[in-house]
């Protein structure tokens, strides 16, 4: 008689985030975006994937690892002020329809990611904009040095 396996889907968070984070970073970085992890706002927020691109755009990722972690997390709408388009990202298993619709979406894993959902933009003040870049560069530069 042949053994019963009974098996359990068991998404640790750390894994999770840690997957998901990097498919955002590759799919950004493929998407042509310089992408930096767990870059501190001015607000004291801190974004867990922000990307430059060639043109000065700035995006902001929010990772989800699970419905937990987004249900009790409501500072999203604090990162809006210092990017032109936000997305949320989260697993291929992550249920998507608990997320609102106004933000972006990108579905990633360990490998890659692809966007789901285009997120609205929301054009930087110039001034704002130059901060925002100048602060990334040397958040890179610093980090680079680092290595």
């Amino acid at each position: 008689m042949a053994a019963v396996l009974d098996i359990e889907f068991v998404f640790s968070r750390p894994e999770t985030t840690l997957s998901v984070t990097r498919g955002a970073a590759r799919l950004l970085l493929d998407m042509g975006y310089a992408p930096l992890l767990e870059v501190g706002l001015p607000n004291g927020r801190r974004a867990d994937v922000m990307a430059l691109g060639a043109k000065g755009d700035v995006i902001i990722c929010e990772v989800k690892s699970g419905i937990d972690d987004y249900r009790v997390d409501r500072k999203w709408h604090e990162y809006g002020p210092f990017c032109d388009a936000f997305y949320f990202a989260v697993a291929p298993e992550f249920p998507q329809a608990v997320l609102p619709d106004e933000p972006g979406l990108i579905v990633a894993d360990g490998f890659g990611g692809a966007v789901v959902r285009d997120a609205s933009v929301a054009l930087l003040a110039p001034a704002r904009r130059k901060a925002l870049t100048l602060a990334f560069a040397r958040l890179g530069a610093f980090r680079a040095m680092r290595e």
